[in-house]
């Protein structure tokens, strides 16, 4: 089975759960930005971010890290929309996170220990992967959502990063689903 899932929405979810939960009063502001209308205790404090810690949503402390957090969420906001943007990612974020790009780069870097744009063909691979999984699009499809300029760009990007080229990709993935359903007719058989 396979389950397609939007992290944005998943962790939303979770945090209000959580601030219903401690019987906090709150605003979601943006995502992973939370407005609230009462301070916390030590103790609330320290409780509330052992309830998030079981699903991976830590408290983030520092301006900074802030920042960072909110460059990451941009970028994967770019990556994984539905249409097109016709902008520069380095245009898109400065704009998004209303400061200049040479600034957000640098403190991407302080912080998350590689540049904007590294980090931006990670989510673009990974995000490449889940639809080549999804079986929805083709590579041309791909490298056009993604805003490449070739197939033969996102392929050598594909390559570099993992491996194997998107087709050699595409035949594992397709293998393993006939496996699967060759294990679940024999299965069912038995």
């Amino acid at each position: 089975m396979y389950v397609k899932f939007d992290f944005n929405t998943l962790c939303r979810k979770v945090l209000e759960d959580k601030l219903r939960d401690q019987g906090l009063k709150y605003r979601l502001i943006n995502s992973g930005e939370v407005e609230l209308y009462e301070s916390l205790t030590q103790e609330q404090c320290k409780a509330f971010k052992e309830n998030l810690e079981d699903y991976g949503i830590e408290i983030i402390e520092s301006q900074k890290t802030a920042l960072v957090q909110k460059i990451k969420d941009a970028i994967m906001e770019l990556v994984a929309s539905d249409e097109i943007i016709p902008v520069k990612a380095s245009i898109y974020i400065a704009d998004k996170l209303n400061h200049s790009y040479g600034y957000l780069s640098n403190l991407f870097s302080e912080i998350a220990n590689t540049s904007i744009e590294n980090f931006i063909i990670i989510q673009k691979i990974e995000y490449t992967k889940d639809l080549i999984i999804s079986g929805k699009h083709n590579l041309t499809e791909i490298a056009q959502r993604l805003n490449y300029s070739s197939v033969a760009h996102l392929s050598t990007q594909f390559k570099n990063m993992t491996g194997l080229t998107p087709s050699q990709f595409q035949k594992i993935v397709t293998m393993r689903r006939k496996i699967q359903r060759y294990d679940h007719q024999y299965s069912r058989a038995i």
